[in-house]
Order: structure tokens, then C-alpha cells, then sequence
């Protein structure tokens, strides 16, 4: 018995004294690499043949060494921090449009409904030329600086120049900045007297209680069957997937769970009695459908639960955690993959960056 307690000790002796040196090997290490950048930037600022801003090489670098991990860890300045979580807050102040750059020109995607772009005539498809007398096409305009530009404080106004097709001039609006309510859901109507619509952009913290309210007034206009349109749906918030799924599925059946190198595995199952649990279901998904939309899909596929119609979704199968640094910037790190109720890992190959970067471009030659 003595004997066994002596080696039981040892045992433990032996499990600290490596624990210890790989402790110490870690720290090494991490010492190694900090010294090194540090060192790096030290030699630049001394003996660069030109000054330096320290900060930008800083984000650079940082930029650079998260896309050496995948395409979904990302750097998020701190002036980007709130604009980014915008369309998951909610609300913004500005003038209600979604634009997009194209060829160097910004381009009106869509207005808002209600908002101050729209009660002013302004239309998808018109192009803005220039913002407050100050050319923006041909310029190489960044989203950054269209939202510096269009977005300020409620109420003040801004001057914006359209072009818009086959129109014989310019048109000049003047608008006035106002609250932006970002809704999840676009648009719910009866396609005829038993199939409910609903069209869903993102998922938000208001997604769930939106959908809700849809689908008790569909209710109350005879919907005995439902498409639901996550069409062009990037995704969001993974516990607003997983709440929306629970709208559709009885009882504790998984819905999505997720695993990690250093993230143990966990379970999202349904809970409570949902909204539509028996009605007939067609979910409609094309290539920009991503990540809480194949999440919802992917739940309702593998438990039969209803039909998937549609292109092929976008394939992201990475979760994100938003971790906030001292100077308020923030990076969005992937720290698990998440699996569908089968087992079905959905992420496309990024082991070639290029490749992915023009897969839905690749997807369009194909057919």
C-alpha cells in the first residue's frame, strides 16, 4: 500500500511538473511573438524613411493575422463598433436607405418603409451622385464614408444629388435625418385564403416577437400554410435562430449545437409550445441565405418538419463571439462550428481564400 501511495504521489508530482512546463512553454511563446511585433514596430518608427502612423500599422497586422484563420474572424474598428450593431440593435438615425457600392457609383438599394428617404420619392435604382455639392461617384467611396455622410443627429438635414434612369436631369432632395426602425420582417400578407407570407431579412433581438405578431394575424385571416422567405437572410443572432426554430418544432427536439477546440459541445434544443408547430411549412433560401438562416432551415430539413425550397444557401457553419479590446475597437473571432440535428456540418471549404471570395460568382457561371 505504501508503495502504491508513493507512486500515486509521483504521479501527481509528475502531472504538475509537466502542467508547470507547459505553462511555461505558452508564456514563452507568447512572449516570443509579442517581442517580436514590438520589436518590428520599434525599428520602423526609428528608421523608416517616412513617419509612421502606429495605429494603422497596428490594425493592419491585426487584419492581417485573422485572415490567416478563416473568413469570419474579422477586426472591427471602434468607430465601426456601433455601426455594425446597428441592424442587430434595432434603430439608427440617418435618412432610410440601403445602398450599395457598384462600379465606384452608390447606388439605392431599397428604401425603408416610413422612412424619410421613401416619403420623399426616392426609389430603388437611383444612384446618388453627390452629397451635400460634393461628387461621390468615381472616387472610390468606402462604406464607411457613405455612412459618415448620410448618418448624423435627428433632425439636422443633408443635400444628396440623383441620377435616376431615364430621367432628362439631376434631382435634388434635401432630407431630414430621423430615427430608422430596422425591422427583421419585410413584409406578411395572405397569398390567398390559406397560405400565409412571411418575408424575413435578418435575425435580430426583435426578430422572434415580429414574427410572432406576423403570424397571429396571418392566423386570424384563415393561414393553414406558411411560406417562409429567407431569401437574401445573411443571418445574426444565433439565440434568435434558435428561438424562431422553436416556433416550428414540438417538444425538446435539437436544433442546432456547436463544438470547439477550446468550446465544449452545446445543445440548442426547442422548449415551448411555438407559434406554428403543426402547420404546413416551405422555407424559401438562395445563395445569400447564411448562417442563422441555414441554422432555422437546416433544423426544420432534418426534422421533416417542412420543405426547403430554393438555391443553394451560402454555406457559413462558423459561430462568431464579439470580444471587446481596451480602445473600444472589438474583433469577432470564430470560436466553434455548429452542426445541424444530424450531424451536418454546413461551412464551404476555405482552405483557398480566392475561391471562397468568388464562390456566388462562380455558382452564376456555373448555372
Amino acid at each position: 500500500m505504501s508503495i502504491f501511495k508513493h507512486f500515486k504521489t509521483f504521479g501527481i508530482i509528475g502531472v504538475i511538473f509537466t502542467s508547470f512546463q507547459l505553462h511555461a512553454q505558452i508564456d514563452e511563446k507568447k512572449i516570443g511573438t509579442t517581442q517580436k511585433f514590438d520589436e518590428i514596430l520599434t525599428y520602423v518608427n526609428k528608421m523608416y524613411v517616412d513617419d509612421v502612423d502606429d495605429k494603422a500599422l497596428t490594425d493592419a497586422a491585426i487584419i492581417a493575422m485573422l485572415e490567416k484563420l478563416d473568413p469570419h474572424s474579422t477586426y472591427i474598428s471602434k468607430d465601426e463598433v456601433d455601426e455594425a450593431n446597428q441592424s442587430i440593435n434595432g434603430s439608427f438615425v440617418g435618412i432610410g436607405i440601403r445602398f450599395q457600392i457598384h462600379k465606384d457609383t452608390l447606388m439605392v438599394v431599397a428604401t425603408i418603409p416610413g422612412g424619410p428617404s421613401e416619403k420623399l420619392g426616392i426609389l430603388p435604382g437611383d444612384k446618388i451622385t453627390k452629397i451635400e455639392n460634393e461628387n461621390v461617384a468615381g472616387i472610390g467611396l468606402k462604406n464607411s464614408q457613405v455612412r459618415e455622410k448620410l448618418m448624423g443627429e435627428l433632425g439636422t438635414k443633408v443635400k444628396i444629388e440623383i441620377t435616376r434612369k431615364n430621367g432628362k436631369k439631376p434631382l435634388d432632395f434635401v432630407i431630414i435625418r430621423d430615427n430608422i426602425p430596422i425591422n427583421s420582417v419585410d413584409a406578411y400578407y395572405m397569398v390567398d385564403d390559406k397560405i400565409g407570407y412571411i418575408k424575413l431579412n435578418s435575425f435580430s433581438r426583435s426578430t422572434v416577437e415580429e414574427v410572432q405578431d406576423a403570424m397571429r394575424d396571418l392566423k386570424s385571416k384563415g393561414m393553414e400554410n406558411l411560406i417562409f422567405d429567407l431569401q437574401g437572410n445573411g443571418g445574426g443572432l444565433l439565440y434568435a435562430a434558435h428561438q424562431l426554430a422553436d416556433e416550428f418544432l414540438s417538444g425538446d427536439k435539437l436544433i442546432v449545437y456547436s463544438e470547439g477546440r477550446a468550446q465544449p459541445r452545446s445543445d440548442l434544443k426547442a422548449g415551448r409550445k411555438g407559434a406554428w408547430e403543426n402547420g404546413q411549412l416551405i422555407i424559401l433560401t438562395d445563395e445569400y441565405s447564411a448562417s442563422a438562416s441555414e441554422i432555422l432551415s437546416g433544423a426544420i430539413q432534418d426534422w421533416d418538419r417542412g420543405l426547403v425550397v430554393g438555391r443553394r444557401s451560402y454555406g457559413k457553419g462558423l459561430v462568431q463571439r464579439p470580444i471587446d479590446l481596451t480602445d473600444g475597437s472589438q474583433i469577432r473571432l470564430t470560436i466553434a462550428r455548429y452542426y445541424t440535428p444530424s450531424g451536418r456540418f454546413i461551412q464551404k471549404p476555405y482552405d483557398d481564400p480566392e475561391a471562397y471570395d468568388k464562390d456566388l460568382t462562380q455558382r452564376y457561371l456555373n448555372g
